[in-house]
């Protein structure tokens, strides 16, 4: 299996017009973009459109975790205009976290009852990580443990490698863990510890992460896609363009 490869559009908040940018992206070899609220909140179809005329797709989009359950015909009408299959809520805001074990049990419970209502339109619900959900809590229990101990099978999984090594965590044996769940791999590469230079992260294959390595890895995933990301590049196309250059060099 061949994986497209997406470009997470977070990546490029800080150079608009975001929209100019997809031809870009189309002749550096990407498949599709990854957008994140509020991208693609204005004008959903307007998004659809610049995408078509570049020839990129959207398999999927971040979306705020409330507007799952307080809004969720909203971003559903938001997937189905972009042409996206995979809604993922990637965040809890500190002021939000909860810090005992039942918070994390009832936010998978919430993630399922979104993705009950997805389904009915043909759609997937996924859950993104960052490095809070792999810190333990005061009884040694993880986050992410428990929301898909408690989240039905219906509750996929975005797995953020970056973010994993960030919180201290080994993302061969987190790949290994969740393969059932993980339907897209974000290749998020850290630079050495101390960098200060970009916060800290790097263009995929120019970090510390050995992706060789977890390459066999992904083949047991149930992963369906790859995709980029830097939280904060100085430069968005020599990232964009060096990371897929280094992907496509590992014949995913």
């Amino acid at each position: 299996m061949t994986y497209p490869i997406s470009y997470q559009l977070y990546s490029s908040r800080n150079f608009p017009p975001l929209f100019t940018q997809f031809p870009e992206l189309k002749a550096f070899g990407y498949d599709a973009i990854e957008p994140w609220l509020p991208a693609y909140e204005a004008d959903a179809k307007a998004c659809r459109r610049a995408l078509d005329d570049a020839g990129l797709r959207c398999h999927c989009f971040h979306m705020p975790l409330k507007g799952l359950i307080e809004e969720p015909q909203r971003f559903i009408d938001i997937a189905l205009a972009l042409g996206a299959t995979i809604l993922i809520p990637p965040y809890v805001a500190p002021e939000e976290r909860g810090t005992t074990a039942d918070y994390w049990r009832d936010l998978g419970k919430t993630l399922s009852e979104g993705a009950d209502r997805a389904a009915s339109h043909g759609l997937k619900v996924a859950w993104h990580n960052h490095d809070f959900e792999f810190r333990p809590l005061a009884d040694g229990s993880r986050p992410i443990d428990l929301i898909f101990e408690s989240a039905e099978k219906n509750v996929r999984f975005e797995i953020d490698c970056g973010w994993i090594i960030r919180a201290g965590a080994d993302p061969a044996a987190e790949l290994q863990t969740f393969a059932d769940r993980i339907i897209a791999i974000q290749m998020k590469d850290m630079a050495p510890k101390g960098t200060k230079e970009d916060d800290g992260w790097a263009a995929t294959g120019d970090g510390i992460i050995d992706w060789a390595k977890l390459v066999p890895l992904f083949r047991r995933t149930k992963a369906e896609h790859i995709v980029t990301e830097h939280d904060n590049p100085s430069d968005w196309r020599r990232f964009a363009k060096r990371s897929i250059d280094y992907i496509k060099g590992l014949a995913l």
